[in-house]
């Protein structure tokens, strides 16, 4: 089953944090979306794929230490085309 989630995050992110851990986890994770900066300090992650593989997903921003998640069931509403974007 899949799911989709909308998910802000802020804080100090740095940049790698996202390209070196959240990129490369959704790919394994066969996980499409986009991250992008909605002002500073404030990063949208939109996040689609498999229901467990999210979760997953999910579990690993927990781990990661960043604990001002706001989290919302999303409807796909463009095609990411199996990919996780990062947009700067």
């Amino acid at each position: 089953m899949n799911k989709c989630l909308k998910i802000m995050i802020s804080g100090d992110i740095p940049k790698h944090f996202l390209r070196d851990v959240l990129q490369k986890n959704a790919k394994k994770l066969n996980l499409e979306g986009i991250v992008q900066a909605t002002q500073e300090g404030v990063f949208r992650i939109i996040v689609c794929g498999d229901k467990d593989a999210v979760d997953s997903f999910l579990d690993l921003l927990h781990k990661a230490g960043i604990i001002d998640l706001e989290i919302e069931p999303f409807l796909k509403d463009k095609d990411y085309r199996g990919v996780f974007r990062i947009i700067e």
